[in-house]
């Protein structure tokens, strides 16, 4: 025991050294956005033939598209903010510019002098007179809300604005907007190493007998223990985290009830199987985690073989869905093809894997929604790229003799698809934890 206890007190401190002060988080922030905008933002304005991009928003109702591109000093976009992005391909040109009264940070440099040009609009027409673009992307989207952040008004005044030749170029940026929240870079992917391991970390300090005794710790207190541990450790939760129970006596929940309503207050007993959903922020990353713990009963020294063989089901679910992750693939058609080989292989499978980077439920493909195990037209129609994070989510119902009753495997884990195929970011979970007291 005193083992243990020293254990996870070095887990603790050890998870919180990995963590930047907040001055060095702000330096590393810029430096992973200065990156971004000078190899994904031209690859990606290339690769949708768009080579002018306008993102426009007012002072705390914010584009999301914007949000991911303000530096680390800049909390909110300032006024009405324009940002104008300009792509010559054959001069090798990357143009980042702000019809604003500042520069925004070290990346977008203020285009506007409103003592030469007093109308914001006008001075937007002028610089795309003077650049001639073919296509003008602007963010309207019917499927993707993350590429919907044009409001109403912006778009009205900007059409008022313009002169017709350039209404005329105006198309959605949606493939754009898309592509610049999933696209993750080399750099990117070393902190996200980081952030999964410090997740993982924290769930193995709350599924541990230094935050759970059996017979007093309710699920509710294991919530707020995970809420205090992100506040001090200066993180943020991007979603309240859960805490939920599948024990013998009980009959298994409904979808409905496990991912709206959830365990509010159980006392947490010797013998129950645990599941955690948990997620925390960093330096404009996310992480979405699902794992299972088991409270041990008296004389136990281990998972029951039951437990751990309804487990490996979970695992193997995963492997069968994220060997089908193909570049250009719909999310449509990798879940058809996964769900049919799981339960060609005598499972209940069930896949509701979404996009997970800049924001915890990312723009990209759609792979399932726990109600949508037919496809989700729109977003589920959307191709897979390389260079992208999934929050592999999913579970399958496994029949347990020794319960007389169903249970699920719910399982979620950060995994990264790049040129080399699919990985995940820091592990998986392969195995129930224990939990002794």
């Amino acid at each position: 025991m005193k083992y243990f206890l020293f254990l996870t007190a070095f887990i603790t401190s050890t998870l919180t050294a990995q963590m930047l002060p907040e001055r060095d988080r702000s330096l590393l922030k810029d430096e992973l956005l200065a990156n971004r905008f000078n190899t994904v933002l031209p690859m990606l304005m290339d690769r949708t033939e768009i080579d002018m991009w306008l993102v426009i928003s007012r002072e705390y109702n914010e584009d999301p598209v914007m949000k991911t591109m303000l530096p680390a000093k800049w909390l909110n976009a300032r006024r009405r903010t324009i940002l104008v992005f300009y792509r010559n391909q054959a001069q090798g040109l990357i143009e980042k510019l702000a019809v604003a009264r500042y520069d925004v940070g070290e990346n977008i440099v203020s285009a506007w002098d409103k003592e030469k040009q007093p109308d914001q609009w006008a001075r937007l027409v002028e610089i795309i007179e003077e650049r001639n673009p073919n296509k003008i992307g602007i963010n309207m989207s019917e499927h993707f809300g993350i590429a919907d952040g044009l409001v109403v008004t912006d778009y009205k005044e900007l059409k008022e604005a313009l002169p017709q030749q350039w209404e005329d170029k105006l198309v959605s940026a949606e493939k754009l907007a898309v592509g610049w929240i999933e696209t993750r870079t080399d750099q990117e992917m070393e902190l996200y190493n980081t952030l999964v391991e410090v997740t993982h970390g924290i769930i193995d300090e709350a599924f541990s007998d230094k935050v759970i005794t059996p017979g007093t710790t309710t699920t509710d207190d294991v919530v707020w223990w995970l809420r205090q541990k992100v506040t001090d450790m200066g993180l943020e939760t991007w979603f309240h985290p859960t805490i939920d129970v599948q024990r013998s006596e009980e009959a298994l929940k409904s979808h409905i009830y496990s991912f709206s309503k959830g365990e509010k207050n159980k006392v947490i007993l010797p013998g129950d199987l645990l599941h955690c959903d948990f997620g925390i922020t960093y330096i404009g990353l996310n992480t979405d985690c699902q794992q299972h713990a088991y409270v041990l009963r008296e004389g136990e020294q281990e998972v029951p073989d039951f437990l751990k063989e309804a487990f490996a089901k979970g695992n193997r679910i995963q492997d069968i869905f994220t060997g089908n992750f193909e570049t250009g693939k719909s999310g449509n058609e990798i879940l058809l093809k996964s769900l049919s080989e799981g339960k060609a292989e005598g499972m209940r499978p069930s896949i509701y894997t979404h996009p997970l980077g800049t924001y915890g439920h990312s723009a990209g493909p759609t792979i399932g929604m726990w109600d949508s195990q037919g496809g989700v037209p729109g977003t589920g129609d959307y191709p897979l790229f390389e260079n992208t994070v999934y929050a592999i989510e999913l579970n399958t119902t496994v029949t347990l003799p020794e319960w007389s009753k169903d249970i699920r495997i719910m399982l979620e884990e950060a995994g990264f698809y790049g040129e080399n195929g699919f990985r995940y970011v820091n592990g998986r979970q392969e195995a129930i934890k224990p939990i002794s007291w």
